[in-house]
């Protein structure tokens, strides 16, 4: 019996240049921004970074749905390339926050962990068995993480370090418990895609300020 040869898929590079996938990867490009400066203890410049991550997370689904003639291949490439940049800039990135923002404590590092697995787990999670329907998903989707934190970080120039260190390691440990939890959360779509470019742009002016006057 004579077996069919082996079609071999087109190179990685061909995948990756797939518009959606471009979009992925500069969103990736600010999530390493926001880790890069949260290293750094620059803490605005890292909520830049991170909140116009999620703003490109939205938008690669988007351009996506819109795009007529993509193959199966490029839907398939382009949702594995999407769940490991989210590990990046939802679970890497929060947890280089806390370790940042606790001074690289060793103690730290189990919160940390505690956030990437829940990330990873939750990621898996969806990977295998999807969304709950078409409208909702199973416990708190990891960009909403993101979206809370950079909220939250704008009190942390009126809170006293100590305070806000603590009350950041509950908000986290909070997020990870939901991200993994047995309940259903609404998914944003449609024009609630404006909205988070709108949050991202109030909030991106509002951190610029704090990175002037830090400089001033």
């Amino acid at each position: 019996m004579q077996h069919k040869p082996k079609i071999e898929p087109q190179p990685m590079l061909w995948f990756a240049k797939d518009l959606p996938n471009l979009i992925s990867l500069v969103g990736l490009g600010s999530a390493l921004l926001g880790i890069y400066y949260a290293i750094l203890g620059v803490y605005p410049a890292a909520m830049i970074g991170l909140i116009w991550a999620v703003v490109f997370d939205w938008l690669d689904g988007r351009v996506a749905r819109k795009m007529s003639g993509r193959t199966n291949e490029q839907r398939e490439y382009g949702a594995q390339l999407d769940s490991l940049i989210d590990v990046i800039s939802f679970g890497v990135a929060p947890a280089v926050l806390l370790l940042s923002v606790g001074g690289f404590r060793p103690q730290f590092l189990i919160g940390g962990f505690v956030i990437l697995a829940a990330a990873v787990i939750r990621l898996a999670y969806f990977n295998t068995f999807g969304m709950a329907d078409s409208s909702t998903y199973r416990g708190l989707a990891l960009d909403n993480n993101v979206i809370i934190l950079v909220a939250f970080f704008a009190l942390r120039p009126v809170l006293d370090a100590s305070v806000f260190l603590i009350a950041l390691f509950g908000l986290l440990m909070l997020l990870a418990t939901l991200n993994v939890a047995p309940i259903k959360t609404p998914k944003f779509g449609g024009n609630w895609y404006f909205a988070i470019v709108g949050y991202a742009v109030v909030m991106s002016a509002l951190y610029a300020w704090q990175l002037i006057t830090l400089t001033s």
